[in-house]
């Protein structure tokens, strides 16, 4: 997807990137051996070239953190076919009392008094080239900059606005349901009251509250990888080829 994008140059538009794309220039090589594009005059394009040959090599070097300040935040989505292996997918619960981490293979969770550690966090993050998160840019990541003053480097990508995009609306579980990605039937949180389950751990100290709480997160974070492989790419093809 990065490799057959241009909206990370200089003011180029969707609509001229639709334009490059009808001339059959489909990818970066394309482009650069193409002798002219059309709408795009003789000093532009060796410009738009030097761009293009140092977002090669940015890509070789696997720098996501380029292309996060150069995409705008909304097209950090067509990082993932290039970074999904190297993807953390991000959930809280509640005021920050519960944070998993999911990397595709295995799930980690930050507990409130027992293993919250900002230089915890930052080193899970630092390992990933890409942040996946549903509904992140409003709640998630705004929570941890207050919380530990933590600011995320990498590309986010909020599926939320990549589903809404596709047609996909609702909260998550809703886009779940309709993807048929299936989760616990304890765990569906149209029937669990977050906040209730913190406050009742707090309260009493039983484990069946806090161990529930737990097990609905990592449920949120494992999903979220099956959604993001499905709809960002019905959202490239609906991008690439409309």
């Amino acid at each position: 997807m990065i490799r057959e994008s241009f909206i990370f140059l200089d003011k180029i538009s969707h609509k001229t990137e639709q334009n490059i794309w009808k001339q059959g220039v489909s990818c970066w090589n394309d482009f650069l051996k193409a002798e002219k594009i059309k709408g795009i005059s003789k000093k532009r394009k060796e410009k738009f070239d030097l761009q293009l040959l140092e977002a090669r090599q940015k890509l070789l070097k696997d720098a996501a953190e380029y292309f996060a300040s150069l995409l705008p935040s909304g097209e950090h989505w067509r990082l993932y076919e290039q970074f999904k292996d190297e993807t953390i997918f991000l959930d809280i619960e509640g005021n920050v009392s519960v944070i998993g981490l999911f990397d595709g293979y295995e799930t980690k969770t930050m507990v409130r008094g027992f293993n919250f550690d900002k230089r915890l966090l930052e080193k899970e993050i630092s390992k990933h080239k890409l942040v996946v998160t549903f509904n992140g840019s409003s709640f998630d990541l705004p929570a941890l900059r207050r919380y530990f003053n933590f600011d995320f480097k990498i590309p986010h990508v909020d599926l939320r606005f990549v589903c809404q995009k596709i047609g996909l609306t609702g909260g998550l579980e809703h886009i779940e349901r309709q993807l048929g990605v299936k989760r616990k039937e304890e765990t569906f949180k149209d029937e669990i009251d977050i906040a209730f389950l913190w406050r009742r751990w707090r309260m009493t100290g039983n484990r069946k509250y806090i161990e529930l709480l737990v097990q609905y997160n990592e449920e949120d974070i494992v999903n979220l990888k099956p959604i993001a492989e499905h709809a960002i790419k019905k959202l490239w093809e609906t991008t690439r080829f409309k």
